[in-house]
């Protein structure tokens, strides 16, 4: 069954409204190939599977769910880094999944993706400011080197680093530092929107707090639009506007940061919440944990009826028999997949 395009609304100014990207029914399936020179698809990996939402301009959406179940391949999927196997992603009322390769690298100025590991995603051949540069080298933005270098240097002066950086090379910098040039890199073209895939996950604790309050003064200064992708339920309750809660590439739950965290609806949401940790021994002490058993399935051979069945606290026999639950809004800017709401 096709999933419907949620609209949301919610308590949160959002420029009026005004919608920067649509995803609707996106999905990503990985063929599985057997045979060594006849190869022939035997299967699919569903990594994601029939996803809708709206981010609106100006505002930080989270996308939170445990490992493997498909947020960074939505992330990468939405900026065309893989091709969709099926879906619409628009941007800024433009097409992307339909776009040729050199229209596409044009729209490229508008959304970037800061990498969630800063020791992989920087090439140590090159030195920082060559890394920063390569972005306006490839679209042609300056005009001479000496305006390049001025530019890199006022770009690394903005994320809280030294100018006088642009001549050393990666292995030189510590994590969050490194963390610090993506980010700028991904700010060479002034986009839009940004892609955030865990840009957090890989630093020491003292640092991941440093990043996240730069990710949120640069987008107040910038008027930037993130996709915040995450599995620290806590830095996501306090860096996004709206949370969308991913299991085995589908959108389960959707709702305003606040609303979510007090009013959790879908089992999995519950469960997810109940892990995260709260300051308060006394309420600690009393809160109710619900532990999932098992592993997350295999996308490439989900359950019968419900993603969630297998692991489900409180499933039903329909949960076993119906199709999966479509995404359904059940109360204003609440949205759930789940037969028993």
């Amino acid at each position: 069954m096709v999933s419907p395009a949620p609209q949301i609304t919610g308590t949160k100014d959002r420029s009026k409204g005004e919608v920067i990207l649509k995803v609707r029914n996106l999905k990503k399936h990985f063929p599985i190939t057997s045979g060594i020179i006849l190869q022939r698809q035997v299967g699919a990996v569903k990594a994601v599977d029939d996803v809708s939402f709206d981010v609106y301009k100006g505002e930080t959406l989270g996308l939170v769910g445990e490992s493997g179940c498909g947020k960074s391949t939505t992330g990468r999927t939405i900026l065309q880094l893989y091709r969709p196997t099926a879906g619409s992603v628009v941007f800024e009322n433009q097409e992307l999944t339909t776009l040729p390769g050199e229209e596409l690298r044009k729209m490229r100025r508008r959304m970037q993706m800061i990498f969630q590991d800063p020791f992989a995603s920087l090439n140590p051949r090159m030195s920082v400011g060559r890394i920063v540069s390569e972005p306006l080298r490839i679209h042609k933005i300056m005009n001479n080197k000496k305006e390049e270098q001025e530019y890199v240097e006022a770009l690394l002066e903005r994320v809280g680093l030294n100018p006088y950086f642009v001549n050393r090379y990666p292995h030189e910098f510590s994590g969050g530092q490194r963390q610090r040039i993506g980010v700028a890199r991904a700010l060479a073209l002034k986009p839009s929107f940004i892609v955030a895939d865990e840009p957090i996950s890989a630093l020491d604790v003292s640092i991941q707090a440093q990043v996240v309050n730069l990710l949120e003064d640069l987008q107040d200064e910038l008027n930037l639009t993130y996709l915040f992708i995450a599995h620290d339920l806590s830095m996501v309750r306090h860096i996004c506007d709206r949370v969308a809660v991913m299991y085995l590439g589908k959108i389960v739950e959707l709702a305003d940061a606040d609303e979510l965290y007090e009013n959790p609806l879908h089992p999995y949401t519950q469960s997810l919440l109940s892990a995260v940790p709260v300051p308060d021994p006394t309420v600690e002490e009393r809160r109710q944990r619900i532990i999932l058993t098992g592993d997350v399935p295999s996308p490439a051979n989900p359950p019968v009826g419900c993603n969630f069945n297998t692991r489900c606290p409180v499933a039903l026999d329909l949960c076993y028999q119906e199709p999966d639950p479509v995404l359904t809004e059940v109360l204003p800017g609440h949205w759930v997949a789940c037969h028993r709401t």
